[in-house]
C-alpha cells in the first residue's frame, strides 16, 4: 500500500472516529448546520497564546489578522475579530452545489469569525515566508464599510461577513469555515470543526514536501487538544497587499 493511501486511510479513520465523539459530546455543534452541509469533525482545539495560556477572546484586536492552524499542524485558518456582530445562519454553497450554513460570529459581541486561510482556487495560502492571502480591514485595500479577505495571486474576494462568500475573482466557493465554541464563562474558543468545501486532504497532498521541511513529520498529522494563535505578521516574514 502507498504512503499517500495510507494516510488518506488513516485520515478517514480519525474522521469517523472524531464525528462519533463529537455526536456524542456536541449535538448543539452538529444541529446548526443543514442536512447536506453538517459541521465535519476534526476534534477539538483550545485556542492558545504561544506561552501555552489560553486566549482571551476579548483580547483579540478588531481588523487584526490572526493564524493558527487548524484542523492539521499545517493548514493554515484565519481567526479575525470583525469589531461589530456577524449575522448568523448564512446559506452557502459548495463548487458541488451542496448547500450548508454559516454559524455566524461568535464571542462577547458575536463578532469573532475563522475560515480556513487556503483558498479555494489555487490554494494560495499563508506560509513562514509570505501571506498573499489576508483579511483587509475597510479602508484603503477594502471598502469603507467593510473589510474582505483577498487573495492577491489571482485576485479573489470573499466577504467574511457572510460566511467568506466569493465577491469577485475565480474562486469557486467559499472558504471553508471553522467552527468555533465560545465559553463565556472564561472567554476561551476552542475549534470543533469545519464547514463547507474543505481541501484539506488536497492541500497536504500537493503541499506535502515544502509543509514537511517548514514542520517536520508532523505536518500532516492532527491538532491535538490546542492550538496556538499568532498574529499573521508574526506567522509569516512578509505580507503581500495587492
Amino acid at each position: 500500500m502507498s504512503d499517500r493511501i495510507d494516510r488518506r486511510r488513516r485520515r478517514f479513520i480519525g474522521f469517523c472516529a472524531s464525528s462519533a465523539a463529537m455526536a456524542a459530546a456536541l449535538p448543539e455543534v452538529l444541529a446548526t448546520t443543514g442536512d447536506s452541509g453538517q459541521v465535519q469533525p476534526y476534534g477539538r482545539a483550545l485556542l492558545v497564546h504561544p506561552d501555552r495560556s489560553p486566549l482571551d477572546a476579548a483580547t483579540l484586536e478588531p481588523g487584526v489578522n490572526y493564524i493558527f492552524n487548524y484542523p492539521y499542524a499545517s493548514t493554515p485558518c484565519f481567526l479575525l475579530d470583525l469589531g461589530r456582530p456577524v449575522t448568523p445562519n448564512v446559506e452557502l454553497r459548495t463548487r458541488d452545489d451542496e448547500t450548508y450554513v454559516w454559524q455566524g460570529g461568535v464571542g462577547p459581541n458575536h463578532s469573532i469569525v475563522a475560515f480556513s486561510a487556503i483558498c479555494s482556487h489555487r490554494m494560495t495560502h499563508p506560509d513562514p515566508d509570505v501571506s498573499f492571502i489576508s483579511y483587509h480591514p475597510p479602508g484603503r485595500h477594502a471598502p469603507e464599510d467593510r473589510g474582505v479577505i483577498h487573495c492577491c495571486s489571482e485576485n479573489s474576494i470573499y466577504d467574511p461577513f457572510n460566511g467568506a462568500q466569493v465577491l469577485s475573482g475565480p474562486a469557486p466557493e467559499p472558504l471553508a469555515a471553522i467552527e468555533l465554541i465560545y465559553d463565556d464563562s472564561d472567554r476561551t474558543l476552542t475549534a470543533v470543526g469545519a464547514t463547507g468545501g474543505t481541501m484539506f486532504d488536497r492541500f497536504l497532498d500537493r503541499f506535502g514536501h515544502r509543509l514537511s521541511i517548514n514542520y517536520g513529520r508532523r505536518y500532516n498529522q492532527r491538532v491535538a487538544d490546542r492550538t496556538e494563535v499568532l498574529p499573521l505578521d508574526e506567522f509569516s516574514r512578509t505580507r503581500f497587499d495587492c
